[in-house]
């Protein structure tokens, strides 16, 4: 058995509501899905974005395991972009924090940078062209 693809990805919020409309306002779609907790508060919403549907979800922190995000680290989910440049320019207008630079990755056009959400969590960004190529070969036209 294997990892067969990437199915979704949470991050965590102390106000949910808050972080949907800055992720909607950044990604440009409304959430698909929305759950709200006991109190009546939003406690999960989820987005599916990307040419693959891929999903992300935020999650009320108060359900996440101990520590769930209290700061940035751990892995980095990369997502594909076109333009990392004016990506990254953007998050940061948004107010996002610088975590990684852009950071060229060898000599094979990969690029690279993470930021901060306004919500502790890190979110990162790519220019990849092994994902173009595949995608590609994956959607002829």
């Amino acid at each position: 058995m294997s990892l067969r693809g990437f199915s979704t990805i949470n991050v965590w919020a102390d106000d949910v509501a808050a972080a949907a409309a800055w992720y909607t306002e950044f990604l440009g779609v409304e959430p698909y899905f929305a759950r709200s907790g006991p109190d009546g508060r939003p406690a999960y919403v989820e987005f599916r974005i990307g040419d693959h549907q891929d999903e992300l979800g935020i999650v009320d922190r108060n359900y996440g395991p101990p520590g769930a995000a209290t700061e940035p680290g751990g892995a980095v989910m990369y997502w594909h972009v076109d333009d990392l440049d004016a990506t990254v320019e953007r998050l940061l207008s948004m107010g996002a924090k610088e975590y990684q630079p852009i950071t060229p990755r060898g000599e094979a056009g990969f690029v690279t940078a993470a930021v901060v959400d306004p919500f502790g969590n890190v979110l990162g960004v790519m220019y990849n062209p092994h994902y173009v190529e595949v995608l590609a070969s994956t959607n002829p036209e």
